[in-house]
């Protein structure tokens, strides 16, 4: 069975260059310091204008948990509708209530809206106080794929996890194993886990064609010694890597 290949890009060029090399699907994100929001409709759309495999935008109106008052969930309806109208292949979102459970109604209004989308749930997953009652729920009420690093910090931490969910539910919902995956160890996580689809961002970073710096001033950034001048892109060598050592599996 052939494996496919997810790439997590933050901007319309680093989709492009995912597909130039080998990229099966983009999770097209934006504002990588908060884990990735959804991306303006402008990137969207041109996105979905210039590459042809799967455009999944993530819908996520904010950084940090994943409770979303009434006025965000509005929000991820409307981001729901405007990603669908634009041609997306899917949507990649997650909602929880406070106990680590998910939100099940409102994850039904999302399946609902984003019909004929298909829907992934993304890393909320891990943030789930049990993850086969969460799984069961999901298949349930219709998700797609989760994409999960096994409830730990990184894919190849929660192998064990990963495999377990793959062994258990694999014949019923895709388990794509997500967080640190690189072409150094994406052999590992397809003989220990079995799974078939892998999410990885290729993440470098670029630096800007500023010349001059204000040093008197930041723009708002408070993460110690991050270059505000350079921004994020894709590895495009590891992309090319991780598709070869997939071809090859």
């Amino acid at each position: 069975m052939k494996k496919l290949l997810e790439i997590c890009c933050y901007s319309a060029e680093s989709a492009i260059l995912a597909q130039k090399n080998g990229a099966d699907r983009v999770e097209l994100c934006d504002n990588f310091l908060e884990g990735g929001t959804t991306p303006s409709a402008g990137t969207i759309k041109y996105v979905r204008e210039k590459i042809k495999i799967g455009l999944h935008p993530i819908i996520r109106p904010r950084g940090g948990d994943f409770c979303y008052n009434e006025y965000e969930f509005e929000v991820i309806i409307r981001d729901i509708r405007k990603a669908r109208d634009m041609g997306a292949d899917g949507i990649v979102t997650g909602i929880l209530k406070p106990n680590g459970t998910y939100d099940l109604p409102r994850m039904e209004k999302v399946i609902k809206t984003a019909y004929p989308l298909r829907v992934t749930s993304h890393r909320a997953f891990d943030m789930c106080n049990d993850p086969h009652k969460a799984i069961r729920e999901l298949i349930d009420i219709g998700v797609e794929r989760i994409l999960t690093s096994g409830q730990q910090n990184t894919a190849i931490e929660g192998i064990e996890l990963l495999h377990e969910l793959q062994e258990k539910f694999g014949s019923e919902i895709i388990i794509m194993p997500g967080s640190g995956v690189t072409a150094e160890n994406i052999a590992n996580l397809v003989s220990g886990t079995g799974c078939t689809e892998f999410h990885a961002s290729a993440k470098t970073f670029v630096q800007g064609k500023m010349q001059y710096f204000n040093k008197n001033l930041t723009m708002g950034n408070v993460i110690k010694d991050y270059n505000e001048f350079s921004y994020v892109s894709v590895d495009q060598r590891q992309i090319a890597e991780m598709r070869r050592v997939l071809s090859e599996k």
